[in-house]
């Protein structure tokens, strides 16, 4: 299934306050540089705040980690748990349509949200209140058929129950999840054959039913703030388990700027000549080192014109953003770097090696003397420009 941006985006988005501080925190659970690792919790988050991961989301959460926003999209769109439309403000059900769950009436299910929801999966009810679509196995076979709300699993359902349950969050009452039939969990339904002494002593749900009851998030939105313990792996002192003291307490890593910034804060910094070296060849080779030297820069571009940068392969508006910013506005301008200036800018660009890559010399020349590529010819045809 192809899964792609949804055509129409917020304008920007952002963690919730106590959001943000629990995103923080979950960075402390990698080692230095390893922050990727912490990009589908933070997505779930994003998602469990606002019902599904936008594009802002997507570019929040990789300028946070500092991953190219192709990486985080990439992601996203491979792991069919994240929604990538707008869902229901309300709920978005998720009614699981394989085997166990389809011959216990998995399909009576599914006509309830076609008919109390919208005909079409992944379609906005009438009201916004909700969005449904049919998924694979959830898991829970015992209690077929079942649904999930959010991260609550809804089981042992039957039609009317189901359809009463979507009535009552349409109208804000609170309703339980976990089996619907009386069952406390997967028990056998004609009552426990073993362990005939557990109802002894235990909570009025089962443990996943009980949090989500105690806690109240079970259908909301997550604000962060739900939770008191942000952190379980961190003590109260602020030391992560396992380290020897609170005289260095770990920090979350400050959330990385976006790369037009980092553009700009590095043209202004003090140019610093380093050797960039290059592995050795197969054959055994000496390494070749590269001495990088800052190209010639403008403040602004010649009479207020610059060139479309992204008519570049592998130039897109963010790059085009981040090539202004230090300074380059011009397809000339790009024509006359050397090894050392490539390596300059090399340096100051997410991913180093592309310029050699896509080719933007040889295409820069081209362009700067008024003649076309493959690359730009097909890029004014189709009004698009390559991905970053």
């Amino acid at each position: 299934m192809l899964r792609r941006l949804h055509s129409e985006q917020p304008e920007s988005f952002a963690f919730t306050p106590a959001n943000q501080k629990w995103a923080e925190a979950q960075l402390t659970k990698f080692p230095e540089g390893r922050q990727a690792s912490a990009v589908i919790p933070l997505l779930w988050r994003a998602q469990e705040q606002e019902g599904w991961v936008s594009k802002p989301a997507i570019e929040y959460i990789a300028d946070m980690l500092g991953m190219a926003y192709i990486r985080v999209l990439e992601v996203t769109s491979f792991y069919f748990m994240f929604q990538m439309q707008p869902t229901g403000s309300v709920a978005h059900v998720q009614v699981c349509g394989t085997l166990s769950c389809m011959i216990c009436g998995a399909e009576d299910l599914i006509a309830v949200c076609k008919d109390k929801i919208a005909e079409k999966p992944h379609t906005l009810s009438a009201d916004g209140k909700f969005s449904w679509e049919e998924v694979e196995c959830l898991g829970a076979c015992a209690n077929a058929p079942m649904a999930q709300i959010g991260k609550d699993y809804f089981e042992d359902l039957t039609a009317a129950g189901f359809g009463q349950m979507l009535d009552d969050l349409a109208a804000g009452k609170p309703v339980v999840p976990g089996p619907q039939n009386g069952r406390y969990a997967a028990e056998p339904k004609s009552g426990l054959t073993s362990l005939q002494d557990f109802d002894s002593g235990k909570a009025q749900y089962n443990a996943s039913a009980q949090l989500a009851t105690d806690i109240g998030d079970g259908i909301k939105r997550i604000q962060g703030d739900e939770v008191p313990l942000l952190t379980p792996w961190v003590g109260k002192d602020g030391v992560v388990a396992g380290r020897a003291s609170a005289d260095q307490p770990p920090k979350a890593p400050e959330a990385a700027k976006p790369a037009a910034k980092q553009a700009k804060e590095a043209a202004k910094a003090p140019v610093k000549k380093s050797a960039v070296v290059e592995p050795a060849s197969p054959e055994g080779a000496a390494a070749k080192v590269t001495e990088e030297q800052e190209p010639k820069t403008l403040k602004e571009a010649r009479g207020g014109l610059p060139d479309d940068l992204k008519l570049l392969k592998g130039v897109g508006p963010k790059l085009e953003a981040t090539l202004n910013d230090l300074g380059f506005f011009h397809f000339d301008q790009i024509a006359e770097w050397g090894e050392a200036e490539v390596a300059w800018v090399d340096n100051r660009l997410k991913f180093k090696g592309r310029i050699e890559r896509d080719g933007w010399i040889a295409q820069a020349a081209k362009l700067a003397v008024g003649d076309e590529t493959e690359f730009a010819t097909k890029a004014k045809k189709d009004g698009r420009y390559d991905d970053e």
